[in-house]
């Protein structure tokens, strides 16, 4: 277990607990918390290239991978038995957090959890991995209990949407996940924001959601301990099953489904979701029946008629 020095003394993560649980699913994990650093993905991004020697090795997202061959030598220093050892990184600020597609992602201290997880993956198919974690942090936070509604859905591909009685909700959490080849290894970073403590911003699209809505109790490091297992659990199953078995599951939390959206492509402008298939993809129909693969396409909810 590796807590940095640098972790502040007025919240209380639990580090060495959390690595007590985790790093029997993840072998040679280290868990760190970090006052403050950029961005907790683009930390461990680099390091991962560092340790493989391969200092301008290409980041891509797992839509990317199809067309990417993954390299199959040794790293020019020879392999290091620390070069895909995972890591849980934690950060109480974020000074310049990524989301997908270039967005910032607001991470204020205590009212925010903020984290990366790199660990090695090797799935026979990428596809679906957002959802599959997206699906494994709703269920962590909100587990399903009989007929009961759910506050917790997501948004295709990589958010969490606190929802209201009224309206579609709003948004709660996103996910970044990113990789990069290190020798014959293939590092997952996937980095997670939640919204935790209610914060007066301006200017969100989609305006702001927080966990103490559904449990006011709640803190960042009690959101963490209750995340932080079922996420690793969740990678895991992933890479041996890929996401077909979750498919209904991720039904029940679907926020798009039956629902008029728009695309950046050009083919599909607009149409109403249909949900998603067994390895992840929406389907919308616009005339035919498309399958949108998440890569850099950006769906948006169309405005309800006035």
């Amino acid at each position: 277990m590796d807590s940095a020095a640098h972790s502040p003394d007025h919240l209380h993560w639990g580090a060495e607990a959390l690595w007590q649980r985790l790093e029997p699913l993840l072998p040679g994990l280290s868990v760190e918390v970090l006052a403050h650093v950029e961005s907790t993905n683009t930390r461990l991004l680099e390091r991962a290239r560092s340790s493989g020697g391969q200092p301008d090795a290409p980041v891509t997202r797992p839509g990317d991978l199809d067309a990417l061959a993954t390299r199959d030598e040794a790293t020019p220093l020879g392999r290091r038995s620390a070069d895909v050892q995972p890591c849980l990184l934690v950060a109480e600020h974020q000074t310049r957090g990524r989301g997908r597609l270039g967005r910032d992602w607001v991470a204020n201290s205590g009212a925010s959890l903020t984290f990366s997880l790199s660990l090695p993956l090797a799935p026979a198919d990428w596809s679906g991995l957002s959802l599959a974690v997206g699906l494994a942090l709703a269920e962590a936070l909100e587990p399903q209990r009989g007929s009961a509604p759910l506050r917790i859905g997501l948004k295709w591909p990589n958010d969490l949407w606190l929802l209201d009685a009224t309206g579609p909700g709003r948004k709660l959490g996103g996910i970044l996940i990113e990789t990069v080849s290190v020798g014959r290894r293939r590092m997952c970073v996937v980095g997670v924001g939640l919204n935790v403590l209610p914060q007066a911003l301006e200017g969100l699209t989609h305006g702001y959601g927080c966990l103490q809505e559904i449990d006011p109790t709640i803190s960042a490091p009690a959101a963490l301990e209750r995340v932080a297992e079922p996420l690793v659990r969740g990678l895991l199953r992933f890479e041996q099953q890929g996401f077909a078995p979750l498919a209904g599951v991720y039904a029940q939390r679907d926020l798009l489904f039956g629902r008029p959206v728009t695309t950046t492509l050009p083919d599909v402008p607009e149409g109403v979701a249909e949900g998603v298939d067994e390895r992840g993809a929406l389907r919308v129909r616009c005339g035919a029946l498309h399958r949108l693969v998440s890569g850099e396409v950006s769906v948006r909810l169309q405005a309800a008629a006035p």
